[in-house]
């Protein structure tokens, strides 16, 4: 497990948010040295935690942060997080400096939402239809132009992101989906980067950015359903044996 944190940094280190869950869970606090993801683990597995789901808040969608808590306000601010409600923990990574990851581990709410479920098939559906409903609502809008070298640009932003070592029993499905929704990401990202000297107007912008808004939407909804779909595949093969 540890070697599957290496794509996404040389070397991870981890704090509790304050100092009485240092405590209890014997990691370093907020004023501490950080130690190693396996101290993490530890913690983890004496804490009864048995699975996790995958946050992704941005502003105007902070779905399963809850309310305004030191939690909350950091995924929101780094754009992701782990919720392990059967320890009562939450996780957030934050790059801080070159190829180091900083996980930072916060005691959950009581008022933490009930874990939303969406079916794999309805996320695959779902960004489907947003794909189709956002080309063409650009080009009714005379904004979708086309652009030379946009394909050697959005196979550079996919191989820049990390990749995972996935296990060999990992189910299909939602590594596939999981992988289209990396395509459609760098997609939306070439798709609003300007090219110098190809600046839109102020209106032509927000109805790019109104346009594609859904479509970024369907993304995080895809990865958050095929994350938990492997979750509890993977974690019912563990259990069986």
């Amino acid at each position: 497990m540890l070697d599957a944190l290496k794509p996404w940094g040389e070397s991870h280190e981890v704090r509790a948010a304050d100092q009485d869950l240092a405590t209890r869970l014997d990691l370093p606090g907020p004023d501490e040295p950080a130690a190693g993801p396996a101290l993490l683990l530890a913690a983890l597995r004496r804490s009864g935690a048995a699975g996790g789901e995958l946050v992704l808040p941005v502003p105007g969608d902070v779905r399963g942060l809850g309310g305004a808590n030191p939690f909350a306000r950091l995924a929101l601010r780094t754009g992701e997080a782990a919720v392990l409600r059967e320890a009562g923990l939450g996780l957030v990574p934050q790059n801080v400096a070159e190829g180091v990851v900083r996980w930072t581990v916060f005691e959950l709410a009581d008022e933490l939402p009930p874990a939303e479920h969406l079916p794999i098939a309805e996320a695959e559906h779902g960004m489907s239809s947003a794909m189709r409903e956002a080309a063409s609502t650009l080009i009714d809008l005379d904004i979708a132009k086309h652009r030379p070298g946009v394909r050697d640009e959005i196979a550079k932003t996919v191989s820049s992101r990390p990749q995972p070592p996935w296990p060999q029993d990992v189910p299909q499905r939602p590594l596939r989906i999981l992988q289209r929704a990396s395509e459609v990401e760098a997609i939306l990202w070439v798709a609003t980067d300007d090219a110098p000297g190809g600046a839109l107007s102020a209106s032509a912008t927000r109805a790019r950015t109104e346009a594609l808004r859904p479509l970024f939407d369907s993304v995080r909804a895809a990865r958050r359903a095929s994350v938990a779909e492997m979750v509890r595949v993977l974690s019912d093969r563990a259990g069986k044996h």
